[in-house]
C-alpha cells in the first residue's frame, strides 16, 4: 500500500490545497509507488509566507549557533540513512552503491557548512584613522530552490545548507518524480532544531508549483537546476523583479585522453561517466576525445570494462519515463543515421534489466565532433569517441559545444594537462582524477549556466555584501 507525502511548510505536514496528490513509480520495476501532494499557487503562497515570516529571526542567531543545528540536521540523516536509501531506491531505483555515495555526501555538505559558517565574514577596509569601514554579508531572505530528479536529497542538500547556513529561509520544490527523501529532510531539519519556517518542502510539478513558486514577490533569490529551457524562462522572470539565479543546466562535458596518458584509468574513468546514475548526471563527461594514435586502443578498453557491467548491480534505470523514451529516441536517429555502436545501443529485452527503464551503456566509436550524439545533452548511458590530432586539436573540439560545466584530462605530461584545463571552458577541470569533492565550487559557463554551488563559493551565492562606514571624528 502506498503511503502519501504532504507538502512539509512551517515545521508540519500540510495537505495540498487542492487534495490532490500525484502518483510517482519505481523506474527499476515499473510498479506504482508513493503518492506526493499536486502543490499549486495556494500551497506556495503557504510556504512562501512561512519562510517569510522565520527568515530574519533565524539570521539573527549567531553562527555558532546555525552552525550546532546543520550539524544537528547532519547527524539525523545519518541517523535514519537506510528510510533515506529505501525512500530513494523505490523513486529512483539507483544501486545501492549510488545511494551511499549520494547519502554520505548530503551528510557532509551539512557539515561542511556547519563549519565554515563559524569563520564567514565580512572584512574591515582601511580608509585611515578618521575612518571605521567594513563590510556585513547578510542573507536575501527567502530563497526559492527547484531541484531536479536525478540526485534528489544529495541535490537538495547542496543547496538548502549553505543557504540556510547564511540565514535565508529555503521553499524547496524538488520534482514530482523523487519527492519521498525530501519531504523526510524536512521533517529532521525540524526535529534537529531547525525554527518552524525556515524549510519548507513545497511539492508538485514545475507548472503547478514551481513557477508560481519562483514568480513570488516575496523570493528574492532562486537556485535551480534542470534543462537550459527551464533555466532560461526562470532567469527572465527573475530578471523582472531584479532578482539574481543560481544556474546549474545542462553538460556535454569532455574527457580528454592524449597517448602518453594511463590508458587504463582513463578508460576506467570515461566509462564511470556514463556508469554512475547511468549517465543522468548533468556533469557527466559523455566525449571521449583520443588522441588519434590511441583511439582504437582506448576504445577496446572502453568496451571490454562496457562489457561487465549488469544492470541493478553496476548502474540503475532511466529515473523517469519520459526520459527513458528520450534517449532510445537518440538511439534509434544514431540507428536511422547507420551509426552502429561499439557496444549497446538499445534497452534490454530480456533479464532483469527489461523490468524496468534500463538501457544497455553504450558506445558509438569514432563520431564526428560535430554530430548531434556529440552536440546534445543525451543524459543517459551514452558516450562518443571523438579522435583528435593535437592539443590544439583536442581544445577546439572540447570547447565545440554550448556547454562548459566540467572536464577532464588525462596525459603524462602533466604540464600540458594543466595548460588545457586552463582552456577548456568550464567551471570544473580534472587532471589525471584530480578530486572534485563538496570543498570544490561547482557550476558552468556558457549555457551551463552560472553562479556556484559548493565550496565556500556558495556562501557568496546565497548572501549579499553590505558596506558600513563611520566616521570617527
Amino acid at each position: 500500500m502506498s503511503t502519501r507525502h504532504p507538502h512539509w511548510i512551517n515545521g508540519k505536514p500540510a495537505e495540498p490545497a487542492t487534495g490532490a496528490y500525484l502518483a510517482t513509480i519505481n523506474p527499476a520495476t515499473r510498479q506504482p509507488g508513493d503518492e506526493i501532494a499536486a502543490g499549486s499557487v495556494a500551497d506556495a503562497d503557504a510556504a512562501v509566507a512561512a519562510a517569510s515570516a522565520a527568515w530574519q529571526r533565524w539570521a539573527a542567531k549567531s553562527p555558532a549557533d546555525r552552525s550546532a543545528v546543520l550539524h544537528a540536521i547532519a547527524d539525523l540523516i545519518a541517523v535514519h540513512f537506510d528510510e533515506f536509501a529505501a525512500l530513494e531506491k523505490a523513486t529512483t531505483g539507483k544501486t545501492d552503491a549510488q545511494l551511499k555515495f549520494e547519502i554520505n555526501a548530503s551528510i557532509d555538505y551539512f557539515h561542511y557548512y556547519g563549519g565554515v559558517i563559524r569563520s564567514f565574514a565580512g572584512r574591515v577596509i582601511e580608509q585611515g584613522a578618521g575612518m571605521h569601514t567594513y563590510t556585513r554579508v547578510e542573507p536575501y531572505g527567502v530563497v526559492a530552490v527547484i531541484t531536479p530528479w536525478n540526485l534528489p536529497l544529495n541535490q537538495a542538500a547542496r543547496a538548502v545548507a549553505p543557504a540556510i547556513a547564511v540565514g535565508n529561509a529555503v521553499v524547496l520544490k524538488p520534482s514530482e518524480f523523487t519527492s519521498p527523501s525530501t519531504v523526510l529532510l524536512g521533517r529532521l531539519a525540524s526535529q534537529a532544531g531547525l525554527p518552524d519556517g525556515v524549510l519548507n518542502v513545497l511539492l508538485g510539478t514545475g507548472p503547478d508549483a514551481g513557477a508560481p513558486l519562483a514568480d513570488h514577490a516575496e523570493v528574492r533569490r532562486i537556485a535551480f537546476t534542470g534543462s537550459v529551457a527551464t533555466g532560461k524562462y526562470l532567469a527572465g522572470e527573475a530578471s523582472k523583479r531584479m532578482i539574481p539565479t543560481t544556474l546549474e543546466l545542462g553538460g556535454k562535458s569532455p574527457i580528454v585522453v592524449f597517448a602518453d596518458a594511463d590508458l587504463d584509468r582513463a578508460a576506467a574513468a570515461a566509462v564511470n561517466g556514463i556508469q554512475v546514475n547511468s549517465g543522468q548526471v548533468c556533469s557527466a563527461t559523455t566525449r571521449l576525445l583520443v588522441e588519434a594514435s590511441v583511439h582504437d586502443e582506448v576504445v577496446a578498453k572502453v568496451v571490454a570494462r562496457i562489457e561487465t557491467l549488469e544492470p541493478g548491480t553496476d548502474f540503475g534505470p532511466i529515473i523517469t519515463e519520459p526520459q527513458y523514451a528520450r534517449v532510445l529516441a537518440y538511439l534509434d536517429w544514431a540507428a536511422g543515421e547507420g551509426l552502429t555502436p561499439a557496444v549497446g545501443g538499445g534497452a534490454y529485452s530480456t533479464g532483469p534489466g527489461a523490468e524496468g527503464f534500463f538501457i544497455r551503456p553504450t558506445l558509438f566509436a569514432g563520431v564526428e565532433w560535430d554530430s548531434k550524439l556529440a552536440q546534445e545533452e543525451i543524459f543517459g548511458p551514452v558516450l562518443v569517441s571523438i579522435p583528435f590530432i593535437d592539443e590544439a586539436d583536442a581544445l577546439r573540439i572540447a570547447n565545440s559545444t554550448e556547454y562548459g560545466l566540467v572536464g577532464a584530462v588525462w596525459s603524462g605530461d602533466v604540464a600540458r594537462g594543466l595548460r588545457l584545463a586552463e582552456r577548456i571552458d568550464a567551471g570544473q577541470v580534472a587532471v589525471n582524477g584530480g578530486a572534485l569533492t563538496n570543498e570544490t565550487p561547482f557550476g558552468g559557463f556558457k549555457n551551463s549556466g552560472y553562479g556556484r554551488e559548493k565550496g565556500i563559493e556558495a556562501l557568496h551565492d546565497y548572501a549579499q555584501v553590505k558596506t558600513v562606514s563611520l566616521n570617527l571624528g
